[in-house]
């Protein structure tokens, strides 16, 4: 009787030469690749699927080894498992075991360093690291990776969800992406803790319900002219960049980081370009300059002291956000004045709605559109930005004088 097992021995693998499956018996071949390599191979049918399972290198795995191998193989797939597929298992069980000691500080180091250059300023950077050195790292930092669950978050988030809502929400959201980040990395399995949706959902309040929202403050257009006046009135840089601002419908950041070689006030020129890294959308803003706003420039020029076109007190630095909310204005706020500029342009012109979102640099929310939407509209800007300078020179008061509520914050 012809033997159906053990057919090969150890001198005939020896040599053997020429390319091919020798069977040994029991679905274990020795296979000859063309190159000349040599290996062991299980095959085996499970589900009504036929696979190939390789055990090894020859001679690093003798013939009596891959019987033995072959042996618990067979074992495994009589019980309906499929060893390929354990053996993959177990790999990555074995891989993330080596990694354990990779701690949540050393990931999020490396999240940092991988995604900083994709990031607008030197500010977001440092946004992340002091939230993350603040809130997460005394609790999460020395902790390894794969340790980290839905406990742990809870104990980062749960002292500052009620009282910090906002800050809260982004130190969740910065340690969801670096979990995640962890796990594209195999340093981590399974689900993420910090998930908000079918997760932290369930346990902590939604960001919206923590604590009622109170609102900037805004002039009303109606009292833009007589605001102006008595900003005219007032001496000093601070006076001089939030008159800028609001003849120019910006952002407080975006005036106080201006800079001389921004600012082309030629005549016929007269246009301010704030580079892409200055802009909260990400894309260079040409601002189209009204001639009272050019008389402001000409005012900073005399008093030029270093590359800003509003100096601060210290030597090469721009002047502090902190300044213009000193003015005395009472509770009215600096980018309540993007507002009382819209109102206006929706209320009181015939401009189109496309024209003063992007004298605003508002991003297009339609993806379709912005696709098909190349130019900037700048002559058209040109026209609503002297007829919003002209406005802010009168003396106008047929508005309600009280303060309105806009744009929501957070005290």
């Amino acid at each position: 009787m012809a033997r159906t097992i053990g057919r090969l021995s150890a001198v005939k693998v020896q040599g053997l030469k020429a390319p091919g499956y020798y069977a040994d018996g029991g679905n274990l071949y020795f296979r000859i690749a063309s190159g000349g390599s040599k290996s062991w191979i299980l095959r085996f049918v499970l589900h009504g699927r036929t696979r190939d399972m390789g055990l090894g290198r020859y001679p690093d795995l003798s013939l009596a080894r891959a019987r033995q191998k072959a042996g618990e193989y067979r074992e495994l797939i009589v019980d309906g498992v499929d060893p390929i597929e354990r053996r993959k298992k177990q790999r990555m069980e074995a891989a993330l075991a080596s990694t354990r000691g990779m701690t949540f500080k050393q990931c999020a180091e490396a999240y940092i360093a991988a995604h900083e250059s994709s990031w607008r300023n030197a500010k977001h950077r440092q946004q992340w690291t002091n939230t993350l050195e603040t809130y997460v790292y005394p609790t999460l930092g020395p902790l390894s990776v794969q340790d980290i669950n839905v406990s742990f978050v809870l104990r980062v988030l749960q002292p500052i969800w009620n009282t910090k809502p906002e800050t809260a929400s982004r130190v969740r959201s910065r340690i969801e992406a670096i979990l995640d980040w962890a796990k594209a990395r195999e340093y981590r399995s399974g689900e993420n803790p910090a998930r908000w949706r079918g997760n932290l959902h369930h346990l902590l309040p939604p960001k919206s319900k923590v604590r009622k929202v109170v609102h900037h403050a805004a002039v009303p257009y109606g009292q833009i002219g007589p605001f102006m006046a008595a900003l005219r009135r007032q001496p000093g840089a601070a006076a001089r960049a939030l008159e800028f601002l609001i003849l120019t419908a910006t952002r407080t950041g975006e005036t106080l980081g201006a800079t001389w070689d921004e600012v082309d006030h030629a005549e016929g020129t007269r246009v301010w370009t704030i580079p892409d890294e200055r802009m909260k959308g990400g894309r260079e803003h040409r601002i189209p300059l009204s001639a009272v706003a050019v008389a402001v420039l000409d005012d900073m020029r005399k008093l030029r002291q270093n590359d800003f076109v509003f100096p601060g007190a210290r030597d090469g630095r721009p002047l502090s956000e902190m300044a213009l909310r000193r003015m005395g204005y009472g509770h009215v706020t600096v980018h309540g004045f993007r507002s009382s500029f819209r109102d206006w342009a929706a209320e009181r012109t015939m401009f189109a709605r496309e024209v003063a979102e992007m004298a605003l640099a508002h991003a297009i929310p339609d993806a379709v559109e912005a696709a098909y939407r190349r130019g900037d509209l700048f002559e058209k800007r040109r026209k609503l930005m002297d007829a919003w300078a002209a406005f802010c020179a009168k003396a106008e008061t047929s508005c309600a004088t009280k303060v309105i509520a806009i744009a929501a914050h957070r005290p």
